[in-house]
């Protein structure tokens, strides 16, 4: 599979940041009343992924390593706010609704996560697409719960109405509708035995912690895959050096043994 391809098809299926690694919770609960506000916060944080990823990598190695952080959080300020300032103008309704939730994109843990772990790590072309991916599978997740949300609260879908106003339960657009329908699509994951971060009975993914988040005692969080697939290397080669050390120590000794016998030989004639 070609490598940009394999990135998207991760960031929506392998490893959707929403329902398999379960980041960026709060914007998901708070903004999913509806789904044209999950779709343009899903976008919205789509775009920022993608040039802020293109950007850090563009840049990894002129930035200083003790300073990465602050210099990550600066170029996605800076995007943020061109996005914010966009949207301001052209979509002011989606605006009003998304509110403080357009600025607070900056710290998503999805976009710092990506940035650390896989931009900084790699070239700008695989770095774009890698955002590419975990925006699509974000912005596909933050729709779909909203769409559940105002279908069951508002009877709507992106505003055309489908459902009685009698039969509506509103509580789906209110704050615990966030939880209870992610709690619904969580338990529907864990039925099917799909791979998700609640799901300690799903296959292992190819995660270099396994993907078993549910039983992870460190950071559940994109950063830590890199430094455990550093980890699991260190290993694989001290084991090696260890096999190796030892299929050594065995020849010496086969070799220390034919001699004394050599050695012994001679003696006895």
């Amino acid at each position: 599979m070609n490598k940009c391809v394999e990135r998207i098809y991760n960031g929506i299926i392998k490893e959707n940041p929403t329902f398999v690694l379960m980041l960026g919770m709060c914007p998901t609960l708070a903004t999913t009343t509806s789904a044209i506000n999950g779709l343009g916060m899903g976008l919205s944080t789509t775009a920022v992924l993608m040039f802020s990823n293109l950007l850090i990598s563009a840049l990894r190695n002129i930035i200083p390593d003790r300073v990465r952080i602050p210099a990550f959080i600066v170029v996605v300020a800076s995007l943020v706010t061109v996005v914010q300032l966009l949207i301001q103008g052209y979509l002011p309704s989606l605006y009003d609704s998304l509110g403080i939730y357009i600025p607070l994109i900056v710290v998503n843990c999805i976009i710092l996560g990506r940035a650390e772990a896989y931009a900084a790590k790699n070239g700008p072309v695989e770095s774009f697409f890698d955002g590419v991916g975990m925006g699509l599978g974000f912005t596909c997740s933050l729709t779909i719960i909203g769409m559940f949300r105002e279908l069951l609260g508002a009877g709507a879908v992106f505003g055309h109405q489908i459902i009685p106003e009698q039969f509506h339960i509103s509580i789906m657009i209110l704050a615990p509708g966030a939880l209870f329908t992610l709690a619904i699509l969580s338990a529907i994951q864990n039925k099917l035995k799909l791979p998700s971060a609640t799901n300690g009975d799903a296959p292992k993914s190819a995660l270099a912690c396994g993907g078993d988040c549910l039983s992870c005692q460190g950071c559940t969080g994109m950063m830590n895959h890199a430094v455990l697939a550093e980890k699991k290397a260190e290993e694989v080669a001290a084991a090696a050096a260890a096999k190796k050390a030892a299929a050594e120590k065995a020849l010496a000794a086969k070799k220390a043994a034919e001699a004394a016998k050599a050695a012994e030989a001679e003696k006895t004639n």
